[in-house]
């Protein structure tokens, strides 16, 4: 469990950092006749703020293990061109 979190503290950040901006937005913003589909719910507005600051979050997160695929993937395609000629 520890590992998780020391794996992925970046992406829990986000997500802790986007629901408390999304119910501090229904609380300071929302709106108070109520029409509105997302803002006039708080848990609505914390989950929709929980996805926006995970997915900002994770830009930064640099996942190395994708890095490594593209990598891989660039030198067998490189081999193919050397095996052609």
């Amino acid at each position: 469990m520890k590992n998780f979190f020391s794996k992925h503290w970046l992406k829990i950040a986000g997500l802790a950092t986007g629901a408390l901006g999304g119910y501090l937005y229904y609380f300071y913003v929302g709106c108070v006749s109520g029409t509105c589909p997302i803002t006039s719910n708080p848990y609505r507005m914390m989950i929709y703020g929980a996805v926006i600051g995970y997915l900002l979050f994770d830009m930064f997160s640099g996942d190395k293990s994708q890095k490594k695929m593209i990598e891989s993937t660039k030198e067998i395609d490189n081999s193919d061109k050397n095996n052609e000629l």
